[in-house]
């Protein structure tokens, strides 16, 4: 579904307007996705790939060595046997190493090799150009709009998610409503 088809099936219908939307963002995800893959295959991982090395780029800059997988997991909003995965083929690739915590002999932390660390510099040189490329579609004005948005709702639906985890419940049913 397009932009077109998206708009011209909210205005056309009397679906409501969070159905649209709900389907615009997901039909949006899709297409960043299908933009970006090429971009990280031309470097030889995924995006997933990349969302790890960013993160734990990310925490040496914060001046961490690495990070436990379930740190891991929960910076990338995500379950930790994925990011096991994940993490397994950076390790095949020689991205990353897990190496054992000095204060927990049955943790282990996952860290940037100098090949992943080189690999990350060189991605960031065009990233930035990548990104302004994707929402080069929005003004200034409108990716700030944006940003907002997202944001709102990223703040809505991490209430429901750790009402999901602690077990009091989530998204009422339409019969709630």
């Amino acid at each position: 579904m397009n932009g077109k088809a998206i708009e011209t099936a909210g205005a056309l219908s009397s679906e409501r307007a969070g159905d649209v939307a709900f389907r615009a963002m997901l039909c949006t995800l899709g297409l960043v996705e299908r933009v970006m893959q090429p971009y990280f295959a031309k470097f030889g991982i995924t995006g997933s790939q990349w969302g790890v090395l960013r993160v734990l780029h990310r925490a040496e800059a914060e001046g961490l060595p690495g990070l436990r997988l379930t740190d891991l997991s929960e910076r990338l909003i995500i379950r930790p046997p994925s990011v096991t995965g994940v993490v397994d083929r950076l390790q095949r690739l020689g991205m990353v190493v897990r190496e054992g915590m000095p204060d927990d002999l049955r943790a282990r932390q996952v860290t940037l090799t100098p090949k992943a660390r080189r690999l990350i510099e060189r991605m960031m040189n065009g990233h930035g150009g990548q990104i302004d490329n994707i929402m080069g579609g929005l003004s200034r004005d409108e990716q700030t709009h944006f940003q907002r948005l997202l944001l709102k709702l990223n703040g809505h639906l991490d209430v429901l998610a750790k009402k999901i985890d602690s077990g009091i419940g989530g998204i009422p049913s339409t019969s709630e409503r």
